[in-house]
């Protein structure tokens, strides 16, 4: 956020902070978040790379297009197994996995 802006907002009376600060996440939680993020934000772009549909992701790990919508938007319920799963189906190795993670 632009100094401006936090300082405009602060003077309004706004508390301005992260969003780990507002969900009382801690480092451990806030890392996990971060990492589902990332991985669900390649696998969102690789498959549109590749033109790729949900429905045919789905096919080729044996599972539902809504089960991929749901991996795409991040739900909670969607397993860190089934991210990997999707990834490799759709050409990733292990080394982009290092590569996603350390990023």
């Amino acid at each position: 956020m632009k100094p401006g802006k936090r300082q405009r907002l602060e003077a309004a009376g706004f508390r301005v902070g992260t969003a780990d600060e507002l969900l009382a996440l801690t480092p451990e939680e806030s890392a996990l978040i971060e990492l589902r993020l990332s991985l669900v934000g390649e696998v969102r772009r690789r498959r549109r790379r590749l033109r790729v549909t949900q429905a045919e992701l789905a096919r080729r790990i044996g599972s539902s297009q809504s089960r991929i919508a749901k991996l795409e938007a991040a739900e909670l319920d969607v397993s860190f197994e089934l991210l990997f799963r999707a990834l490799f189906a759709i050409g990733a190795k292990r080394r982009d996995l290092g590569r996603i993670i350390a990023a």
